[in-house]
C-alpha cells in the first residue's frame, strides 16, 4: 500500500511544483496589485477570470477527461482519441468564442452590473485560449512528461508576471490588464505547443469515436460546472448583494485560500493515472482509504496554516484596504479542501464507469450554495460566502459518499479521519482563542503553533505502527539519495528506443520537440 503513495508523491509533486511557484509568484505580487487597482477593479477581472473558467467547462464538453481515459482504453487507438479530442475543443471553443463577441456588452452587464464591453471581448478570447491550452497541457499528462509541464507552465507564469505589472502599474489599464496578461501571454504559449504537437492533432473528426468520447465525457460536464459554479455564483451574488468592492475582497481572500488547490490540483492530475492502473478491486479499495487518510492530513495542516495566518497574510502583501479580506481565508480554505476530497470520490465513480450520478450531488450542493449565499451575505458578507461554500461541499460530500460506497464500497479509516479534524479544530481554536493577532509576535506564535501540528498528530497515534516505520525508513538520508538517484535516471530517455522508462500505467515516447534543431 504504501508504494502507492509513494507513486502519487512522485507523480504529483512534479505537477505540484508549478503550482507552488506560479502562486508564490502571485501571491508576492499582489502589493502591486492592490496598490494600483481598486476593489472594484480588482473584483470586476477576477469575475470575468471565473466566468471564463465556467464557460470553458461547458464548452470542453466533458472531452478532456474522456481523453485522459480513452488513452488507456484497450482497444481505442490512441492517436485517433487525440487527433479527435483536438478537432473537437478546437471546433466548437472557436465557433463559441464567434457567437459570444457580438454580445458583450449585455455579458458585461449580467456579470458586473457594469457596461464594460471591452473587458468582456478580453474574457471570450481568453475563453478559446484557456479551452485548448488544457488540453495542451492534458498531452504532456499523457505522457508523462512532468519535466515539460512543470518547465511550460513555470515558464508562461514569468513571462506573464512583467507584462501584466507593465500593463497595470505603467499603462495603467485597471482591470484589463490582468485579462490582457493572463491570455495574451498564454495564446503565446498555445501556438507553439500547437505547432511543436501539429503532426499529432487533426481538425477532422472521427465521429465514432467522438460519440463514445461523449458518452463518457459529457455526463461530467453539468457535474464539473455545477462545482465550480460553486466559486464562481458566490462572486456574482457578492456583486448583486453586497457590491463590486466587496468582490474585490473576497477575489483577494479566494487568492490566499488557493494555496489549498496547489494540493488539489497536483492530487487532481496525479491520482487518476494511478488510480486507474490499480487492477485488483480489493488493492485498489484498500489503497484508496489510505490515500484519502493521507491526503485529508495533508489538506488539514494546510489549512490550519492559512486560517492562523490570515491576518499576517493580508497585512504584508495587500493594500490596507484590503485588510478585511482575512476574514474569508480561513472557511474558504476550509471549502477547498473539503473540495479535494471530492477528487477522491469522482476518481473512485470513475473507476466504475457511471460518471453521470456525479450531476445529482453536485447539483444540490450548488442550490445549496445558491441558498445560502442569499441568505448569509446580506448579514455576514464575505464570510457568509465562505460559510455557505462550505455547506456546499459537505452536502455534495455526503452525496458522492452514498453514490460511491453503493458503486464501490470503500473502507475508509473513519477513527483516523476524526482524530484528524478533532487536532485541526483544536489547533485553530487555541491559536484564534489564546495567540496575538497582529504583529510580530502573532506571527511568530501562529507560525510554531502551525508547524506543531504534525508532532501533535505523532503524538496522539494518528499514525500506525507500519507507517511509523515506514516514514523512519524513507526519512533516512540513504533512502533519500536513493530515491533522487532513480528519479533522474527514469527521467532519463532511453537512447535506443526513446522510451522513459517508469513504473508508470504508460509508457512516454519521446516527442520531435526532444531531438535536435526541431
Amino acid at each position: 500500500m504504501f508504494e502507492y503513495l509513494r507513486r502519487l508523491a512522485t507523480t504529483g509533486a512534479a505537477y505540484t511544483a508549478s503550482s507552488v511557484l506560479s502562486k508564490l509568484i502571485a501571491v508576492f505580487l499582489l502589493p502591486i496589485y492592490t496598490a494600483y487597482l481598486s476593489p472594484s477593479d480588482y473584483g470586476a477581472a477576477e469575475v470575468m477570470l471565473a466566468s471564463v473558467i465556467a464557460a470553458s467547462i461547458v464548452i470542453r464538453l466533458g472531452v478532456i477527461e474522456a481523453i485522459l481515459r480513452f488513452y488507456y482504453l484497450a482497444g481505442e487507438d490512441r492517436r485517433q482519441v487525440v487527433a479527435t479530442g483536438f478537432a473537437a475543443l478546437f471546433w466548437v471553443s472557436t465557433l463559441a468564442a464567434a457567437l459570444a463577441l457580438p454580445f458583450a456588452g449585455p455579458i458585461s452587464e449580467a456579470l458586473l452590473d457594469r457596461d464594460e464591453p471591452a473587458l468582456a471581448r478580453l474574457a471570450i478570447l481568453g475563453l478559446w485560449t484557456l479551452t485548448l491550452w488544457e488540453y495542451v497541457l492534458a498531452l504532456l499528462r499523457l505522457d508523462e512528461r512532468a519535466r515539460l509541464y512543470f518547465g511550460l507552465t513555470v515558464a508562461n507564469v514569468v513571462v506573464t508576471i512583467p507584462i501584466t505589472v507593465y500593463l497595470v502599474a505603467v499603462l495603467e489599464l485597471g482591470a484589463e490588464a490582468i485579462l490582457i496578461g493572463n491570455f495574451g501571454v498564454g495564446a503565446g504559449f498555445l501556438l507553439w505547443r500547437l505547432w511543436v504537437e501539429r503532426r499529432r492533432l487533426r481538425l477532422g473528426i472521427d465521429r465514432g469515436l467522438l460519440r463514445r468520447m461523449l458518452r463518457f465525457g459529457l455526463p461530467t460536464m453539468p457535474a464539473e460546472l455545477t462545482l465550480y459554479s460553486l466559486n464562481f455564483i458566490d462572486r456574482i451574488l457578492i456583486v448583486r448583494l453586497a457590491g463590486l468592492a466587496e468582490a474585490g475582497l473576497y477575489a483577494l481572500a479566494i487568492k490566499f485560500a488557493n494555496g489549498m488547490q496547489v494540493l488539489s490540483r497536483g492530487f487532481q492530475l496525479a491520482f487518476p493515472p494511478l488510480a486507474y492502473s490499480i487492477a485488483d478491486d480489493d488493492d485498489a479499495r484498500r489503497a484508496y482509504s489510505l490515500i484519502f487518510t493521507w491526503f485529508a492530513a495533508l489538506c488539514a495542516f494546510g489549512v490550519a496554516g492559512l486560517w492562523l495566518l490570515s491576518r499576517t497574510l493580508v497585512d504584508v502583501l495587500a493594500a490596507p484596504e484590503y485588510a478585511e479580506a482575512h476574514t474569508a481565508i480561513g472557511p474558504l480554505a476550509t471549502g477547498v479542501a473539503l473540495y479535494s476530497m471530492y477528487l477522491v470520490l469522482v476518481v473512485i465513480l470513475g473507476r466504475t464507469g457511471r460518471t453521470e450520478f456525479n450531476f445529482p450531488a453536485t447539483a444540490a450542493g450548488t442550490a445549496t450554495n445558491v441558498v445560502l449565499n442569499v441568505i448569509l451575505i446580506p448579514p455576514l458578507g464575505i464570510v457568509g460566502a465562505a460559510l455557505a461554500l462550505i455547506a456546499a461541499y459537505v452536502v455534495v460530500l455526503a452525496l458522492m459518499y452514498a453514490l460511491t460506497q453503493r458503486l464501490f464500497p470503500v473502507p475508509y479509516e473513519w477513527g483516523r479521519l476524526a482524530l484528524l479534524v478533532a487536532v485541526t479544530a483544536a489547533t485553530v481554536g487555541v491559536g484564534e482563542a489564546l495567540l496575538p493577532t497582529d504583529g510580530v509576535v502573532a506571527a511568530v506564535t501562529r507560525t510554531a503553533l502551525w508547524l506543531a501540528m504534525p508532532a501533535l498528530l505523532w503524538a496522539s497515534g494518528f499514525l500506525t505502527a507500519a507507517e511509523r516505520r515506514a516514514l523512519r525508513a524513507m526519512l533516512r538520508p540513504s533512502a533519500v539519495a536513493a530515491r533522487l538517484r532513480a528519479l533522474r535516471a527514469a527521467q532519463a530517455p532511453d537512447e535506443d528506443t526513446g522510451l522513459r522508462p517508469g513504473p508508470e500505467v504508460y509508457e512516454a515516447a519521446a516527442r520531435d520537440e526532444d531531438r535536435p534543431g526541431f
